[in-house]
């Protein structure tokens, strides 16, 4: 017998009663091709080419959705970086390629498309800034198109200058979207050491290292870890630590039998299964009630970090073993607006600010989808950008700010963002200010163990 009664209810109780679902699949297509002299002839070679490579994607996510039994939540599609591409073209400002790419979006029934990217961790190039400068517009005049920035890597160091540049973009994007309590915000994130081969959005896109096009599948199951562990109130940490790990090889295992047949349906390779705690608002799917399950009355009070870093550590070691192509971030998000327990220890005044930066030491990215007083400065929003890409430069792991400051707003008060993103308390930030530190520009040296030539 391949599966016991037993390994098949288990596998039913995880998909109906703890939330275990395919978070995404998305669809890496390099536009390399699409490059032209004409903002115009670039547009359309774009269009012909994503209608052509992802418009089986939603059709073919559906039918494994419905003969597999197995949610698929997201369909998505990442591009090339595309400062790279439309730096090729005549136009000084990107955001009708922008617009471009969300009808599209919503032609084909793609829930997001990443991608409209810089990567700048060592320098901007023309291209690069136009895009920069195209972020505030392009996201506050489409619903489906994600943007990220790399403004710092291990082996460049962090871009100050591109830093103190996405603390206004960010403040300026918050503004736009004022009436959705800045939500373009929420389809922004900033980056250290962003991956290539990420199926997360805001953040994927298809890097130039990528090949022509590839599958990507993102899983998730906190609310299946969390029962797991449930079953053993009196375990040691070791054993904790072995039972996550076996959960994980589980939940893995399903996302690469997904992802084999999804690629092979669209004729396109298999490229990475990124294996994340990824919350929802829903009661039942929180990394939070992961930590609490272990022994902490709330997230964020002291052990937190202790117990995230071994969640994180167990959910990369058994999804390694599930899968021989593991990448993107694997591991656990924070996103607090994305998690009930996330907001709840928030409330309970045991979460802050500079506990979550703590604790992005050890989760999967970093500093993602927090609530921020309307009145934050570009250079506050900066400085915490630093902040967290200096965590991702030491520590040699991606790291990422993804925040919203909420016009008009202050802390305490609610912000709502809606669906899967959400809804948060507004976190106060240090009234000292950081501007003189924002303004002095250059770029601050990659570290020491960077030399490894």
């Amino acid at each position: 017998m391949l599966f016991t009664p037993f390994e098949i209810q288990e596998t039913v109780d995880m998909f109906l009663r703890h939330k275990l679902d395919i978070r995404a699949i998305t669809l890496g297509v390099s536009l390399l091709d699409c490059a032209a002299g004409s903002g115009d002839e670039t547009r359309r070679r774009i269009r012909d080419k994503l209608l052509r490579v992802a418009g089986p994607l939603v059709p073919v996510g559906r039918a494994i959705e419905t003969e597999f039994g197995i949610p698929i939540i997201n369909k998505r599609v990442s591009i090339t970086p595309l400062a790279l591409i439309a730096g090729a073209s005549e136009d000084k400002q990107y955001t009708r390629y922008a617009v471009t790419l969300d009808e599209i979006a919503k032609e084909l029934g793609i829930d997001f498309v990443g991608g409209f990217s810089a990567l700048v961790q060592k320098g901007c190039s023309t291209g690069d800034r136009r895009l920069i400068d195209s972020i505030p517009d392009a996201l506050a005049c489409t619903d489906r198109v994600c943007a990220s920035v790399n403004v710092a890597g291990t082996k460049s160091g962090i871009n100050m200058d591109a830093v103190r540049r996405m603390g206004a973009v960010i403040k300026e994007t918050a503004e736009k979207t004022a009436d959705k309590d800045g939500l373009g915000c929420a389809k922004l994130v900033v980056f250290c050491n962003a991956p290539e081969d990420n199926p997360f959005m805001a953040g994927a896109f298809h890097g130039p290292g990528e090949g022509e096009h590839c599958l990507n599948v993102g899983v998730s199951g906190p609310g299946v870890v969390k029962a797991a562990l449930e079953a053993h109130p009196e375990a040691s940490f070791d054993e904790l630590a072995e039972v996550i790990k076996k959960t994980a090889f589980k939940i893995t295992r399903m996302g690469q039998l997904v992802g084999l047949e999804a690629a092979k349906r669209l004729g396109v390779p298999f490229g990475i299964l990124d294996l994340s705690l990824a919350p929802t608002p829903a009661v039942g799917d929180s990394v939070a009630r992961i930590l609490e399950e272990m022994g902490l009355d709330s997230a964020g009070t002291h052990g937190s970090t202790a117990a995230l870093a071994m969640l994180t550590d167990m959910v990369k070691k058994g999804g390694i073993m599930a899968s021989t192509h593991v990448g993107g971030f694997s591991g656990a998000f924070m996103p607090v607006s994305e998690d009930e327990g996330m907001v709840a220890a928030v409330r309970a005044g045991t979460l802050g600010l500079d506990k979550l930066e703590a604790m992005t030491c050890v989760c999967s990215v970093g500093l993602d989808m927090i609530a921020l007083p309307g009145d934050t400065s570009a250079a506050t929003l900066s400085a915490i950008i630093a902040d967290e890409m200096a965590i991702g430069l030491v520590n040699n792991k991606t790291t990422a700010v993804r925040v919203i400051p909420v016009p008009g707003k202050t802390a305490g008060e609610w912000a709502e963002f809606g669906g899967l993103l959400g809804g948060a308390p507004i976190l106060p930030v240090h009234s000292a200010k950081s501007d003189r530190f924002i303004a002095r520009g250059g770029r601050i040296p990659a570290p020491i163990h960077s030399f490894r030539n």
